[in-house]
């Protein structure tokens, strides 16, 4: 596998959907933890469970952290909850959802809002 991101900073970087196969090939290429952004049941039945992918990330020796945002519909709530999960994890950190833009959406709220830009 090799997953398809784009790096926004050097300690983030965004993706669409990945699989629980993926995992291992972001630990490869040097990241340290993934947060998840996209509920789960969002894509319908083929959508890997965020279990699965937290249970496979786990096993590639990466920090995962499910934080379920409903698309269109970032609050302030999600952006501090973002902001906080960015501040504890080992980076780099990846970020995915279905497209990449909520992850990136919130990325960016949260250096509006005073992300401290080592974080980001």
């Amino acid at each position: 596998m090799n997953p398809n991101y784009q790096t926004l900073t050097p300690a983030f970087s965004v993706a669409p959907q990945l699989q629980p196969a993926d995992m291992q090939a972001l630990a490869d290429a040097g990241f340290k933890s993934v947060i998840i952004n996209r509920p789960d049941g969002e894509g319908g039945p083929e959508q890997p469970l965020s279990d699965d992918v937290l249970r496979a990330a786990q096993a590639a020796g990466l920090q995962a952290r499910y934080q379920p945002v409903v698309s269109g519909a970032i609050t302030a709530a999600d952006v501090a909850e973002f902001a906080s999960l960015l501040q504890e994890l080992p980076a780099p950190v990846l970020a995915f959802c279905r497209s990449g833009t909520r992850c990136t959406n919130l990325f960016m709220a949260a250096r509006e809002h005073g992300l401290d830009q080592t974080q980001g």
